[in-house]
């Protein structure tokens, strides 16, 4: 039998109150995709940090193609040739591709000889990136290129992605693979963690399975449902949301001409948007990223005000109003970005309860925070929502992705708004955590809510959606009922298509069914 490109053997890594990773063992092989998977919280961003040597291990051993390995910071993981794609990007805007893959380096080449190499590199994997195009001006997409370029000019031996599709396309999903497999047939593993089980299923050759630090077993995705691999990584029988059909109510949110110019200079502008939400309806809204996602959820909450009688709530006018108005009248949001726009990450969970639970909740009394209503409410967001930390005291940046997700989502449910602007509710969250975000905007709904959730994940949006709509360069499609909706008519929706065009798709879908 061959000897393991990698071979892990009885790592466990405590930190205060909580056992990250408890005597983990497993073999990655040469020439492999093997995936990582685990609930939020499950160990397993703090077993890639070992092997990339941000995280020293308490006890435990790795050998790398036989001989000892254990990597003192990430300079030595990359010399050894393991490269690592974050989850979250760390590009700077204002620079040039080749600029930040220069900073990435050890010893970066001239600029020139090194944006040569930038465009081989890409053009032989199928991912072209133009290196003198500005970071700013790109797609997440093309961003994550830059991510994934910077780490290939190391020649990397075991390449580690965690959750790379969660900002893609379908389009750029297909690509991602066909470099991946390409990668693989020349000799680089591939260590691949993601929530997403049916790529899971078309991707990797083995997978390993953490549940509470520990790992718990492993299958070949391919022989294995996704049904089967949820209920491994969760211990439990996977629930399914579900949703009454009761009739939607009185419009409460009235969009009507909305535009607005980005705050930042890499933002779209929002162009004449219109759309109604009633009581008791989920509007699903769908994109590309960077389409004006951002730039509309700001609107929605406040953060950007706008022409007088563009937002509407319950027939007032809000366009004025800032986000702390707002959620005294129970406009809620919950934006994409969770640690510092969504959470301040180094306050605890019980303060960042407080941040916006003060005016709904009544937590403040004559300009003096109830430390004890507020660690209640903190505490029933962490039992509601099974957010796995020690405790409230625990600062947000502490919590996995995951976790702080299932917070600020239940933070806003909990205040039981009128109106809930959600950007990726479930972005980064589990198979067993986003079927409880989704039931509970389900069940909101339910209670008469008017909600909007802004997602990438047409699935997601399939599942809950009453109504679709897409944004495309800032433009809103036509809103259509999301029942019978297909991908082709989806696609031309967030292609920038408008009402007769996918309409005639439609039609012809069912000329072709009929015949």
């Amino acid at each position: 039998m061959s000897t393991p490109l990698l071979s892990i053997k009885g790592l466990t890594k405590t930190y205060p109150g909580v056992v990250a990773n408890d005597d983990v063992s497993f073999d990655i092989g040469t020439n492999e995709v093997h995936a990582l998977l685990g609930e939020n919280g499950a160990g397993k961003s703090t077993l890639v940090k070992m092997i990339y040597g941000l995280v020293k291990p308490d006890s435990g051993t790795m050998t790398w193609n036989g001989q000892p390995f254990a990597p003192a910071e990430p300079k030595a993981a990359r010399a050894s040739g393991v490269a690592m794609v974050f989850q979250h990007f760390s590009l700077f805007d204002a620079l040039s591709v080749a600029e930040n893959v220069a900073l990435g380096m050890e010893n970066p080449p001239a600029m020139r000889d090194l944006a040569r190499r930038i465009r081989r590199v890409s053009e032989t994997y199928g991912l072209p990136l133009d290196p003198n195009r500005t970071v700013g001006d790109l797609s997440a997409g093309e961003r994550q290129r830059v991510e994934i370029i910077r780490c290939l000019l190391q020649d990397p031996k075991l390449l580690i992605m965690d959750e790379p599709t969660s900002v893609l396309t379908p389009q750029e999903v297909e690509i991602l693979f066909q470099t991946l497999n390409k990668l693989k047939a020349e000799g680089t593993s591939i260590l691949y963690i993601s929530h997403k089980l049916e790529e899971i299923r078309a991707l990797c050759d083995h997978a390993t399975i953490l549940r509470l630090g520990k790992n718990v077993g492993e299958c070949v995705p391919a022989e294995t449902s996704a049904r089967d691999m949820a209920e491994m990584m969760v211990g439990d029988t996977l629930q399914t949301p579900t949703r009454t059909t009761e009739k939607a109510g009185e419009v409460v949110l009235d969009v009507s001409g909305l535009t607005l110019e980005p705050t930042n200079p890499f933002g779209t502008t929002l162009k004449n948007i219109h759309f109604t939400v009633r009581a008791g309806e989920i509007l699903g809204i769908g994109g590309v990223a960077g389409n004006g996602q951002d730039e509309l959820l700001a609107a929605l909450s406040g953060e950007s005000l706008t022409w007088p009688d563009s937002i509407k709530v319950k027939g007032k006018d809000v366009a004025n109003l800032g986000p702390n108005a707002r959620r005294d009248l129970g406009i809620l949001a919950a934006p994409e970005e969770r640690l510092g726009h969504a959470a301040a990450p180094d306050l605890s969970l019980t303060e960042n309860a407080l941040l916006t639970g003060a005016i709904r909740e009544g937590l403040t009394s004559n300009g003096f925070v109830n430390w004890s209503k507020t660690t209640d409410f903190a505490d029933t967001i962490i039992k509601e929502f099974d957010v796995r930390t020690p405790g409230n005291h625990v600062a947000a940046r502490a919590l996995s992705g995951g976790n702080l997700q299932k917070f600020v989502i239940g933070r806003e449910v909990l205040q039981r708004p009128e109106v809930l602007v959600v950007n990726q509710p479930t972005w980064g969250v589990d198979a067993a955590a986003a079927a409880s975000i989704r039931q509970a905007l389900l069940d909101l709904a339910a209670g008469g809510a008017a909600i909007v959730v802004i997602s990438q994940d047409l699935d997601e949006l399939m599942e809950i959606s009453d109504r679709f709509g897409a944004l495309n360069e800032g433009r809103m499609s036509d809103i259509r009922p999301a029942a019978g909706l297909s991908i082709d008519e989806i696609g031309l929706m967030m292609g920038g298509a408008h009402g007769m065009e996918v309409a005639h798709v439609g039609d012809e879908e069912q000329e072709g069914a009929s015949a």
